[in-house]
């Protein structure tokens, strides 16, 4: 396998330390818009001759597709944020290369009912040429990080063996972080998170498919394993809920972050101002107006969570609940990945939110590798089977956990 990863931010660099330890793969191209962050990634390894660094910009169709064939990689890893996932997905099909992402196709709301009807999914423009990429053999893996991805997993190890019928399957993200100096530091990407937190929150229920409600809507406390404890949780929109119906047999599907009051009241404090947008506004400039996106400018004021480790304390913890039926009785369970940032910064260098999201695609193109998993199209994780995977991650040395409700 030669795999062609594009991203050498914080998960892109992750990717690179985990892999590096893992002999499934012959090589990985590194690429990133900034080459001395590429160049940066390679160096930690110690000089691993699996690893070469490049330049490219991941909005360039054409320049990924000449990258991909130029190092004859029959894979694409996308590390980057959303507004890349279409060039990149198209680029992966028109070289023939595997495609793999954390995060899929961007949605856009429903004109006139925002908070009651959907408009474009998230996955939407990926999951329309699916039938392609079935038709000429190729495999697009869309949605493998941790959320959406290990959560997706478990959604599928319940419904094979842990479950007869399904009531409600619920994921539920929470942590108790915190970063030393700074009163608001985001331990993921700000882009994204504004982009999940402030768009319509999508839910599934049999019989009325998908809908929306209003950002952070039904608030509940969830009770985290390994010593969180309980979290605020809310409706957020997430692509689990528009993979996990796709394939598991669930009456309803939601996903819940554990936010807290003040980074929701923060969220909504930029909304209010429009900082929030992603349209460029004009301001002036030394030489002259410019255009900026609001968006980009509140990323710009914050730290990259990738800088954040050393500074960073607690734990930090993906998971899926599951509610249904088993041999005729009532049964509820959360099934759990708990990461220690004091662990994940020992071991890797990385802080532990990005490390978790940096270990399942790594899983996952080893899977691909051996032939525990194969397909052809655009499928979600559910759409293979969950327990080599979980195998896998346990001998990663970083295993999961299952609470009886």
């Amino acid at each position: 396998m030669r795999v062609l990863l594009v991203g050498a931010g914080g998960v892109g660099g992750a990717i690179t330390r985990i892999a590096a330890r893992r002999p499934f793969f012959e090589a990985m191209v590194v690429a990133d818009y900034d080459p001395d962050r590429a160049e940066a990634a390679v160096a930690a390894l110690g000089g691993d001759p699996r690893f070469t660094a490049e330049q490219v910009d991941a909005g360039d169709e054409a320049a990924v597709t000449r990258l991909l064939g130029w190092h004859r990689c029959d894979v694409l890893l996308n590390a980057t944020d959303p507004r890349f996932v279409m060039p990149l997905f198209r680029a992966a099909r028109a070289a023939g290369a595997t495609y793999l992402d954390m995060a899929m196709s961007l949605s856009r709301p429903h004109a006139e009912r925002p908070y009651e009807e959907c408009g474009v999914k998230l996955g939407d423009e990926q999951f329309a040429q699916a039938a392609d990429w079935e038709k000429e053999g190729l495999l697009a893996l869309v949605g493998m990080g941790v959320e959406p991805g290990m959560s997706d997993v478990f959604a599928r190890f319940a419904a094979d063996e842990l479950f007869d019928e399904i009531e409600e399957i619920g994921i539920r993200d929470g942590a108790n972080l915190t970063v030393d100096g700074y009163d608001f530091a985001p331990s993921f990407s700000i882009w994204t998170t504004i982009e999940e937190c402030l768009n319509p929150p999508v839910v599934y229920e049999t019989g009325k498919g998908w809908f929306t409600t209003e950002p952070f809507s039904e608030p509940e406390v969830f009770d985290f394993p390994e010593g969180i404890g309980p979290v605020e949780c809310v409706n957020v929109e997430h692509e689990e809920v528009l993979l996990v119906p796709r394939w598991v047999d669930a009456r309803r599907v939601t996903f819940k972050y554990g936010l807290g009051r003040e980074f929701v009241e923060t969220l909504k404090t930029l909304h209010l101002l429009g900082l929030d947008r992603t349209d460029p506004v004009t301001v002036p400039g030394p030489d002259g107006p410019v255009q900026v996106s609001p968006r980009d400018v509140v990323a710009a004021c914050l730290p990259d969570p990738a800088t954040l480790g050393e500074r960073m304390h607690g734990k930090t913890c993906a998971g899926t609940w599951v509610r249904g039926v088993k041999d005729g009785e009532p049964r509820e369970v959360y099934l759990y990945h708990v990461v220690d940032n004091q662990w994940s910064m020992t071991e890797y260098g990385s802080q532990a939110v990005v490390w978790q999201t940096a270990i399942n695609p790594v899983v996952a193109l080893e899977l691909l590798a051996t032939g525990a998993w194969s397909g052809a199209g655009v499928l979600g994780p559910e759409a293979f089977p969950a327990r080599p995977f979980l195998d896998l991650l346990t001998d990663y040395g970083s295993p999961w956990g299952m609470r009886e409700q």
